[in-house]
């Protein structure tokens, strides 16, 4: 695989740009963003299960070094794609498709692909890393469902880079200024990519919220939709704690009703968003938009 920095012409930034031969086959590719804490992985997770439940054959990539995306789905922090080439010095054509791929609940495929040690490396060299060796043992190619679970906010090129394999970006946020503000620079962030792939915004997740008033103000002033809203619940904390998807807890009305939430999300991003678009402000212009006087 080819990584290099490329400068964009016109707009002074440098972006992680990928090996063009390394794109994702036929599987419908999401990428999942937000601010740091706000649950991009457990949304991820269950929205796995509830393609998988569709009859889609799904895999997940965790892109954090914290290698927690998948381990609702698989019970354990499973071995990272850096940590399966460490253990052979890097020959990755001595690399089984179990070094580096977990089943999880519901037959998703679960994949970590960690990070270089901190203050090293790039972390769009892993996510690279990840997809060339998902391809060279042929995984994508059965694959319907591809989510990428990304780390936190986007403010460099490594981590926006699973954007130039995605089809849509959808952005999780909660209904406050700090998770907005994150959410704004996302946005930024997709919106450049955008001018030389064909990754798109698909909507907004809102998440651990029971109201939805600023994260429907700020969508109608930058141009994006909101297209599930999974509510405060004490289910979700305690599936995190017991390690299992919403999908596996004790049923009740209320876990129900997400179950269905996630199903009707899932249903409509394989039926494919219209994108968006939408354009972020500037950071001294959202400040004064949001929150109250």
């Amino acid at each position: 695989m080819n990584l290099a920095i490329r400068a964009q012409r016109g707009d002074g930034s440098c972006q992680v740009e990928l090996d063009p031969t390394d794109k994702i086959g036929t599987a419908k590719v999401f990428a999942i963003y937000g601010k740091g804490g706000i649950g991009k992985s457990t949304t991820s997770s269950n929205l796995s299960v509830a393609f998988a439940k569709l009859g889609k054959r799904v895999l997940q990539i965790g892109c954090d070094p914290k290698h927690d995306s998948t381990f609702t789905l698989t019970k354990r922090l499973v071995p990272t794609v850096m940590d399966a080439l460490e253990a052979v010095n890097y020959h990755s054509e001595e690399l089984r498709i179990e070094d580096f791929v977990a089943t999880g609940y519901a037959g998703v495929m679960c994949v970590e692909a960690g990070g270089p040690p901190a203050g090293t490396g790039c972390g769009g060299y892993t996510v690279g890393q990840t997809v060339k060796l998902l391809k060279e043992h042929r995984l994508l190619e059965d694959t319907d469902v591809v989510i990428f679970d990304v780390l936190g906010d986007v403010v460099c090129g490594g981590f926006a880079s699973p954007l130039q394999h995605a089809e849509r970006a959808l952005i999780v946020t909660a209904n406050d200024f700090d998770s907005i503000f994150a959410m704004n620079r996302i946005v930024a962030a997709i919106h450049a990519k955008g001018k030389n792939y064909d990754v798109r915004l698909g909507g907004v997740i809102a998440n651990r919220s029971a109201a939805t008033d600023e994260i429907d103000r700020f969508n109608a002033a930058v141009g994006l939709k909101r297209v599930a809203h999974i509510r405060d619940l004490d289910v979700v904390r305690r599936s995190r704690l017991k390690k299992a998807t919403l999908f596996e807890m004790d049923p009740s009305p209320e876990l129900e009703a997400v179950q269905n939430e996630y199903l009707g999300l899932a249903e409509r991003m394989w039926a494919g968003f219209e994108p968006l678009p939408a354009k972020p402000m500037k950071d001294r212009d959202l400040f004064e938009f949001l929150g109250y006087d």
